[in-house]
């Protein structure tokens, strides 16, 4: 296993370089700060592009998917942590990134990924790191995760057009569900909240996420 450490453009004062990025592109949580300077970035993604992991961009990774910016992570999470969630639903593995983050700070992370090598990746991740809350599986995210709701929370990586009806169903009452909203040409990162009475919607700000795509890739 590569040190979680790391040395050059991967060490941890390269990490705390770019939480002080974040500190000052407005994200106020410290709980947020503190697992994102936990989380080593650099382990998330390929070795060849592991120099840029702390800077603030998305980057490619396999399947042509990618690992959210860190802001963007920071700014989800941050949204997320409002409603003090300890069950977690997050639809888009990828790298595995968004859920390690927030295996930081809830008790259990379920994770939904439709490319199964993705899957096997990250969950390799998981076990190397010790990330044993996290669990992970190859599966249509537009069917979320059945046999584990209800959720407090779930979280989006991947942009539908609409909100998935199924996933709806998953939540709690007074759960939040947290997604990029739209097509290839406007997105909103869009807040749900369930009611007793049915749902309220908060649009947030703009964002821009892959496609949210149904159906499983083995």
């Amino acid at each position: 296993m590569k040190s979680a450490v790391g040395i050059g453009m991967t060490s941890q004062r390269t990490r705390n370089r770019m939480i002080e990025r974040l500190q000052n592109q407005g994200i106020k949580d410290q709980r947020v700060l503190a697992a994102m300077s936990r989380v080593p970035r650099h382990l998330f993604m390929d070795e060849a592009m592991a120099h840029r992991a702390y800077e603030d961009t998305a980057l490619p990774i396999k399947h042509g998917q990618y690992i959210s910016q860190p802001w963007v992570v920071a700014r989800m999470t941050e949204v997320v942590l409002e409603c003090e969630p300890k069950k977690v639903l997050e639809i888009g593995t990828g790298s595995g990134y968004q859920a390690a983050v927030l295996g930081q700070l809830v008790e259990q992370v379920f994770s939904v990924e439709r490319i199964d090598d993705l899957t096997r990746i990250a969950r390799r991740r998981f076990i190397k790191l010790g990330y044993m809350n996290v669990r992970t599986k190859t599966g249509d995210g537009f069917q979320g995760w059945n046999n584990e709701a209800p959720y407090d929370l779930i979280i989006a990586t991947a942009a539908p057009e609409n909100v998935p009806e199924e996933l709806l169903k998953q939540l709690k009452v007074d759960g939040v569900m947290l997604l990029p909203l739209g097509d290839n040409q406007s997105q909103s990162l869009v807040k749900i909240t369930k009611t007793n009475k049915g749902y309220l919607e908060e649009k947030l700000e703009a964002v821009f996420f892959v496609p949210f795509l149904q159906g499983v890739v083995r």
